[in-house]
């Protein structure tokens, strides 16, 4: 990071940076193309301000642009921006060398929250999940004079905490079927993405996506693990499967606190892992399923899928803080500009926070403060009870971005404070603190 800049040109710089790996990584981009009223770093940046900012709609956000950033963009041509396929295609690019930036400033600060987990090494574990905002004021009417919600499916890295747009699911009008479940149009959706992502990746990672119930179609998941894709879900209720082996596992091990069984089950031919564990502080019992190899410790499993809520902590931040809570057009390439511009956002963000909490060794962000200390009140009660907390909760975890994170990277793009500025405020919000080591 480039402290001696204003925040707002450390965001154009990493949107140029991205633009120049994104140009580099394609022999001759068909999206490359120079606009005089609006350059594509400009799209990109006036985007990401959008995200950061709390416009309640694309005219307040050109009037904000103008009043506060002193730089006028026709209505017409921003309007028009977002719907340019040519666009929608270049932020794609851009998009994912951003994604890429983001993870190698973590990993350069040894942020990684699946450290205490090396078997998970050669895995990309992502948790994936829709999300659902208003649809468009301008959006049509369906054959059945409705208009629902405008939906995207993202996932969470859930090693550094960085939001990836997977793909467009409905603009409110157009839906897979037309019954109102969500999960009936999510999956083929997403099913479709992965497909894609094996036709035009060549990936050196194994890809493990952590999903809810869902997600489970055992003969094509299974087909998937020549591609090195996996899945953690949770046993569906009316799941029919038979019995096929038992697993041995290192029962002794803290990190299979819990588990009461780990097996092999058959479905219409297919075999597939049934981990049963049962949470030592509420004794209720949970059944996960999973296509992973059976090297992998079932306790690893079950934790994966409870972390699997985190992702919920970044729609939380989406709505609550930043707003998003309105699709910006009907128009499908509009979305998708929407979605990765919305992704672009949080991951920005992120960034800061996880860089912050690191500046001092002897210090923690108060959230981590909060959370040990709620979790030692539930380890004494779960005692009382003749139980205890799972000690692996204790561990670090990816955490919702504060409020105040937020707010500070807002007022310093408004007021045109310093990367110094935003870094300094946001390490004098850490606390002295320790994390405490459970013994059961």
């Amino acid at each position: 990071m480039k402290e001696n800049i204003s925040l707002n040109e450390h965001i154009a710089a990493h949107c140029h940076d991205s633009m120049e790996i994104a140009l580099s990584a394609e022999r001759h981009p068909l999206w490359a193309r120079s606009c005089p009223e609006m350059s594509d770093i400009e799209f990109i940046h006036f985007g990401l301000l959008r995200g950061i900012g709390c416009d309640d709609s694309g005219r307040d956000f050109l009037q904000t642009i103008d009043d506060i950033h002193n730089q006028q963009l026709p209505v017409s041509t921003y309007f028009n921006s977002l719907k340019s396929p040519r666009r929608m295609h270049m932020l794609e690019a851009v998009e994912k060398q951003s994604y890429r930036l983001h993870c190698h400033t973590l990993a350069s600060h040894e942020i990684d929250y699946l450290k205490q987990f090396p078997e998970l090494d050669q895995y990309t574990v992502e948790a994936a999940d829709g999300h659902f905002i208003d649809h468009a004021c301008h959006t049509e009417k369906g054959k059945n004079g409705k208009v629902y919600a405008a939906g995207f499916i993202y996932s969470m890295n859930l090693r550094n905490g960085l939001l990836k747009p997977l793909c467009c699911v409905t603009n409110g009008t157009k839906r897979n079927q037309d019954d109102a479940r969500r999960h009936v149009h999510q999956i083929p959706a997403l099913r479709k993405h992965i497909e894609k992502q094996n036709d035009e990746t060549n990936k050196s990672e194994k890809c493990l996506y952590v999903y809810d119930k869902a997600v489970t179609d055992y003969g094509w998941w299974d087909h998937q693990k020549q591609h090195e894709n996996y899945m953690i879900s949770v046993l569906k209720e009316n799941s029919v499967a038979t019995f096929f082996e038992s697993i041995p596992f290192g029962s002794q091990s803290e990190i299979n606190i819990g588990i009461e069984g780990y097996s092999t089950y058959e479905n219409g031919g297919i075999k597939f892992s049934l981990i049963k564990y049962r949470d030592p502080e509420t004794q209720i019992l949970h059944r996960f399923v999973t296509t992973l190899p059976i090297s992998i410790n079932p306790g690893t499993i079950a934790i994966l899928y409870f972390k699997r809520w985190t992702i919920e902590k970044a729609f939380n931040n989406s709505k609550s803080n930043l707003k998003e809570r309105k699709a910006w057009s009907p128009d499908f390439n509009a979305l998708k500009n929407q979605m990765r511009l919305t992704s672009m956002t949080y991951n920005q963000m992120r960034v800061f926070e996880e860089v912050s909490k690191i500046q001092d060794s002897g210090l923690v962000h108060p959230s981590d403060k909060k959370y040990t200390k709620a979790l030692e009140k539930r380890d004494q009660v779960a005692k009382k009870l003749g139980n205890f907390v799972n000690p692996l909760l204790f561990q670090s975890r990816i955490v919702r971005i504060s409020s105040y994170t937020i707010r500070a990277v807002q007022n310093a793009i408004t007021t045109g404070k310093s990367l110094v500025w935003i870094m300094g405020a946001l390490v004098a919000r850490l606390v002295s603190g320790v994390r405490k080591v459970v013994e059961h």
